[in-house]
């Protein structure tokens, strides 16, 4: 397969199953920042010290595409996405919740605002962690619109953010 096929050249994209929209739907700008939060991952991966977070990192990366999957899909469309895949879910925003919880017992947390970058690896998770705000406006701006299906990809959205910020924290220690 090749890298290019040219049909991107005058600003538009497809989704999946085919339609054509403008790179600036919103549709390409909410999943695009999570593409980005995904590759800010793996820079965050790449400096992290604790094995535990590395684990917990690709494991996120890998749901982010599922989200971007879902992103990048019309609501007409939906149906036959999930009848090949599996959606997000509670439960995952469950585990997320499960391993904040997890991560927060072990260590103590600051009292006052925190200033990214006491090391190269919360700095990369702080940064990953904007990066997912972004993306979960996007989805908003979105789910404004009546374009998401699935109102469960803004809860774990939300809940990563949350935990990206735990292990920062984390790291420090």
């Amino acid at each position: 397969m090749k890298t290019f096929n040219k049909k991107g050249d005058k600003g538009d994209t497809s989704l999946l199953f085919g339609h054509r929209v403008s790179k600036s739907d919103l549709r390409c700008e909410a999943y695009g920042t999570l593409d980005e939060a995904v590759s800010s991952l793996g820079v965050a991966r790449n400096l992290v010290k604790q094995s535990k977070t590395r684990e917990i990192i690709i494991k996120v990366q890998k749901e982010l595409f599922t989200i971007n999957a879902e992103l990048a899909v019309r609501s007409e469309d939906y149906d036959k996405l999930v009848s090949r895949y599996q959606p997000v879910t509670g439960g995952m925003v469950g585990e997320l919740e499960k391993i904040i919880d997890e991560t927060e017992a072990e260590i103590v947390m600051p009292n006052e605002f925190i200033i990214p970058g006491s090391n190269m690896a919360s700095a990369a998770l702080d940064l990953s962690r904007t990066i997912v705000r972004r993306a979960e406006r996007r989805v908003v701006t979105l789910k404004e619109k009546g374009e998401v299906k699935n109102e469960v990809i803004l809860q774990y959205l939300n809940r990563l953010a949350d935990l990206l910020f735990i292990l920062a924290r984390y790291e420090e220690t």
